[in-house]
């Protein structure tokens, strides 16, 4: 069955994507860096092994045109666990993994590692360098373990761990490691902007 790949994305305006990075390069390049890295993330990830569809904060936002066109679902409200369960809740039947858009190294290769995961795992993560993760991938929507992002600390390096253990005897992958930018020192090769 072909999977979804879901992209959790924020709407490029700036002052309201990247604040972390925005403290250390400023708003303007910060929004500009984040649409140019979802654009150039959507180019690279497109594969007939899965449909992708993007869940977009703020909800308002999900018909904007800054967006490339694909399908949309709002986030909605809650943290970042309820937005993530909520979109994954709504891929439907078969194998969905989501991502954030802020993951240079991503590539089709990895995806496809953590869709092949899901064949014999139930929840499957791609760990990043900071103790979060870039993926996390069930068996299908309705297959979510209820607890899932229960008790997850966000946005720091327990988020991973935190993570794991909100779903006790779940069979678990884990998928290549990569990096998210958050701040300026995140930025592949430390430059500024692509």
């Amino acid at each position: 069955m072909r999977g979804t790949l879901i992209v959790m994305v924020k709407e490029p305006r700036p002052g309201r994507v990247k604040t972390r990075l925005a403290r250390d390069i400023g708003v303007i390049s910060a929004a500009w860096w984040f649409r140019h890295r979802v654009r150039r993330l959507l180019r690279d990830i497109r594969d007939p092994r899965w449909r992708v569809v993007l869940a977009v904060a703020p909800d308002r936002a999900v018909a904007t045109r800054a967006l490339p066109a694909l399908p949309r679902i709002a986030q909605g409200t809650g943290t970042l666990g309820d937005r993530m369960a909520r979109a994954l809740r709504a891929a439907g039947p078969g194998p969905v993994c989501l991502i954030g858009a802020d993951i240079p190294g991503i590539s089709r290769a990895a995806l496809w590692r953590g869709f092949r995961a899901l064949g014999d795992h139930d929840v499957v993560f791609g760990p990043a360098t900071d103790g979060g993760y870039w993926l996390v991938g069930v068996r299908g929507g309705a297959r979510l373990p209820a607890t899932l992002f229960d008790n997850v600390r966000w946005s720091t390096p327990h988020a991973l761990a935190d993570s794991i253990a909100s779903v006790p005897g779940a069979r678990i992958a884990l998928v290549d490691e990569l990096a998210d930018v958050d701040e300026a020192a995140d930025l592949p090769g430390s430059a500024s902007l692509p």
